[in-house]
């Protein structure tokens, strides 16, 4: 505990310092490869919708002793050859099973062959139905509600920090975050289900928070550039994110390891889909935005101002007074 309160404290004063902004080029790169590896995935295994976004009938089986999900398929062709089935368990005792839209005629026909398949009661089988404009409206109001909630960032973190850069820095960073969780989701085989945008939303909240705390620290230490601090800008931001970091990480791990609970134990042990959907997003989300407000939104901060004619004014001052305090000594 010592030693890693003395490094949190290196940090601080500078005597310890990572380069997030002097080896931002390679953090870059990095991000771009993650962001084009994740945009790729749909094209090698396609991202699956659930239900609520594609439509289609679904079936509920309880009360079983052994769910197999085999005679549920097997089930369904007896009475529709060619449907395209998607069975999951639900906890221990129950099966659920997804198929194309069907009439009513093939919905009771299918219901009792599940019950019967099952040696159950055919008051244990739900059927229940969703229809494709009904999914439209999700995905229309999912895509919506993303672009409500980005237009909305931009603005308010422009107004807090009186500058679009940094606010264009936040949501950049943001976008990282969105990108890389979905092709991360995608490429575990996960459904993108309703609980699954909330997550995804949730985590772009999550990503803003530790974004706005390392850009405000970033603001602290800015005003104080040039001559009276000895630091350039990129300095002053990169010792920011250092003086942060060990806030960053401990937040993570206290984030991370609730919904860690909730996701291996929750959904994977007793097999709550909505669970695994949500914790999933949440989880992995959670890791990815501390990744990018360290190595990607801070430095591109740093990379949208140095440009600026005052801060190159001040930054070359800075650089000239080094120089002579070095020949005098």
């Amino acid at each position: 505990m010592g030693k890693m309160s003395q490094f949190g404290n290196n940090l601080y004063s500078g005597k310890v310092s990572f380069p997030f902004v002097g080896r931002r080029r390679l953090w870059f790169i990095i991000a771009a490869v993650l962001v084009l590896g994740s945009v790729l995935v749909p094209f090698v295994r396609p991202v699956q919708f659930s239900i609520e976004f594609t439509g289609g009938s679904q079936f509920t089986v309880s009360s079983l002793s052994s769910p197999d999900q085999t005679l549920a398929t097997t089930a369904v062709h007896t009475v529709v050859p060619d449907a395209v089935t998607k069975v999951s368990t639900v906890g221990t005792t129950a099966v659920r099973v997804q198929t194309d839209q069907m009439s009513t005629e093939d919905t009771l026909a299918v219901t009792q062959a599940l019950a019967t398949a099952y040696g159950v009661n055919v008051s244990e089988v739900t059927a229940s139905f969703i229809g494709p404009s009904w999914g439209a409206d999700v995905t229309r109001q999912s895509l919506w509600g993303l672009a409500i909630f980005l237009a909305l960032t931009f603005l308010i973190l422009a107004l807090y920090f009186r500058t679009w850069k940094m606010s264009a820095a936040a949501i950049i960073g943001v976008v990282d975050v969105l990108v890389i969780t979905i092709g991360v989701y995608a490429l575990a085989g996960f459904e993108i289900s309703p609980a699954a945008v909330i997550g995804f939303l949730t985590i772009l909240a999550y990503s803003l928070y530790d974004t706005t705390v390392v850009f405000d620290k970033i603001r602290e230490n800015t005003r104080e550039d040039g001559e009276v601090s000895g630091r350039t800008f990129g300095e002053s931001v990169n010792l920011a994110v250092n003086q942060t970091l060990i806030r960053s990480i401990n937040t993570t791990v206290v984030a991370i390891l609730p919904v860690g609970a909730i996701l291996f134990i929750g959904a994977f042990w007793l097999g709550a889909q909505t669970l695994s959907d949500i914790s999933l997003s949440i989880f992995v989300g959670i890791i990815v935005a501390a990744y990018s407000t360290l190595f990607v939104a801070a430095p591109l901060y740093s990379f949208f101002r140095e440009n600026e004619q005052s801060i190159k004014v001040r930054d070359a001052k800075v650089r000239a007074n080094r120089a002579k305090a070095a020949v005098t000594v």
